[in-house]
């Protein structure tokens, strides 16, 4: 009998860190970063795989889906329409 094998493939959004969720900044401390950085209207907050990922409006209006580290709050992605 022969097989065919499917790739399959997940997208999945970046590594953005290694580290123990307990090393992790909260939500509020994230949320205070992510307003630092000019985000606005943020319709969805939440970890994906290991990084805190948004959907917002950058600071030029403009869509945004941003991956961030969650320990140190800098961006590790940044796709915006």
């Amino acid at each position: 009998m022969a097989m065919t094998g499917f790739a399959t493939s997940v997208s999945a959004g970046p590594v953005c860190t290694t580290a123990p969720r307990a090393q992790w900044l909260t939500e509020a401390q994230m949320r205070a970063r992510v307003a630092q950085l000019g985000y606005t209207n943020i319709r969805v907050f939440q970890v994906s795989g290991s990084c805190y990922e948004i959907y917002a409006r950058a600071a030029n209006g403009r869509r945004a889906e941003v991956y961030f580290n969650p320990v140190t709050g800098a961006v590790v992605q940044n796709n915006e329409d």
